[in-house]
């Protein structure tokens, strides 16, 4: 029984024919199509989307560190006057401007 399992596997010809030289493959059987198209749609789409993402939670990360800044400053400032001493003189930069000398 197995030798004849055996015969009949190996007598099987092999499917998909092997393709012959010269013969073009048929170009609606080899293109990806509407789903593959859709399928690189989304990927693009989807990538748009996390680039998007990542900017606005970079922004949003600058914006609070700038803040914790400034209300450093503000508490430098305060215990300044309140030993007597000058303020230092800082430039402010506005939201979303790169801090001199950064």
């Amino acid at each position: 029984m197995i030798a004849t399992l055996l015969g009949w596997t190996l007598s099987v010809s092999p499917s998909p024919s092997p393709r012959t030289p010269g013969v073009a493959p048929d170009n609606n059987l080899v293109t990806p199509g509407v789903i593959g198209f859709l399928a690189i749609a989304f990927v693009a789409v989807a990538a748009c989307f996390l680039v998007w993402d990542m900017m606005r939670r970079i922004r949003r990360t600058n914006y609070r560190a700038e803040i914790v800044e400034r209300l450093e400053h503000e508490k430098e400032d305060l215990a300044r006057a309140e030993a007597g001493l000058p303020a230092l003189d800082r430039e402010q930069p506005e939201p979303g401007e790169t801090p001199p000398g950064k």
